[in-house]
């Protein structure tokens, strides 16, 4: 039988498996339900879960993706440059033709499935409205006037 985990403030906070949330981040499906699809596009995030409910719009991925995006898919580039001149040396326009169309690819391919693997994240630990409370600070009272 599957759980599905909302945003009550009154559940306890560990009862959001973060490897779970994050997983069904990367399936870029919803992380409470691991059913309902987490974009309406290629990166725009549904708002609302239409399978359990569950609102998305508190997520504040941002800049983190691609920055996460360009690391995994530089290291696989560059180590497989690396072992191709290596081993077979081969003339500039090889690596053109085969390594910028597969960072291109690669990068497009990921960075989707990382942001879902954020947002999974930031619901399983409870940020940035996740946890049924808002990130923004309250705000400052006010000076009684004088009279």
């Amino acid at each position: 039988m599957d759980q599905i985990y909302t945003n009550d403030p009154e559940t306890p906070a560990n009862d959001r498996s973060w490897p779970k949330a994050v997983m069904n981040g990367i399936r870029c499906t919803c992380p409470a339900c691991g059913t309902g699809k987490l974009y309406e596009s290629y990166l725009k995030v549904i708002p609302v879960c239409a399978t359990c409910g569950e609102e998305l719009h508190h997520q504040r991925a941002d800049d983190a993706p691609p920055y996460f995006t360009m690391f995994i898919v530089g290291h696989i580039i560059i180590g497989g440059l690396l072992i191709l001149e290596q081993s077979v040396a081969p003339a500039t326009w090889v690596h053109l033709v085969i390594w910028l169309p597969l960072t291109l690819i690669l990068s497009l391919w990921l960075l989707p499935k990382v942001k879902g693997g954020l947002i999974g994240l930031q619901w399983a630990l409870r940020m940035h409205g996740f946890g049924g409370h808002s990130d923004e600070p309250d705000p400052e009272p006010q000076a009684a006037p004088n009279a």
